[in-house]
């Protein structure tokens, strides 16, 4: 596998973590106020997709981009793997979101991506439940 680009940051897990949504996966910036997110998967990123490298961006933004997200908590690793687009806006100042569709809009991560909160294992989604979880997340472009 050769990756042509790859980000790494961390954010942080919160008790309100539910990780049931069937469709999309999402990383914020913010703090969870409620349980209505629950495609959320880590509060208070360092990164959302503004900040993103325009580099990034750009490699993503080719349709045959494959776009992997990693997600390291507690020891345990999981991959979500989607595909770029050339409608990619990298716009959201907040988060980032990857879809099992093939909606897109300003906070769009990722399209026809294989995993959404709910297909994460509930042994990750407990670590990620734990206000002092640091997790590790790299963005990759191949």
């Amino acid at each position: 596998m050769v990756f042509k680009l790859k980000v790494t940051f961390y954010a942080w897990g919160d008790p309100l973590i539910t990780a049931t949504h069937r469709t999309t996966i999402e990383v914020t910036k913010e703090v969870l106020k409620s349980l209505r997110g629950d495609c959320v998967v880590a509060t208070r990123s360092e990164l959302a997709l503004s900040d993103l490298p325009e580099e990034f961006k750009r490699e993503a933004r080719s349709k045959e981009a494959r776009i992997g997200l990693i997600i390291e908590a507690d020891g345990i690793l999981e991959e979500v793997w989607g595909q770029g687009h050339p409608s990619l806006t990298f716009e959201s100042g907040k988060d980032m979101v990857a879809r099992k569709s093939g909606y897109i809009c300003g906070r769009t991560l990722m399209v026809y991506s294989n995993k959404a909160a709910a297909d994460l294992s509930r042994e990750m989604v407990k670590a990620l439940q734990r206000s002092d979880t640091k997790i590790k997340l790299t963005l990759i472009v191949e």
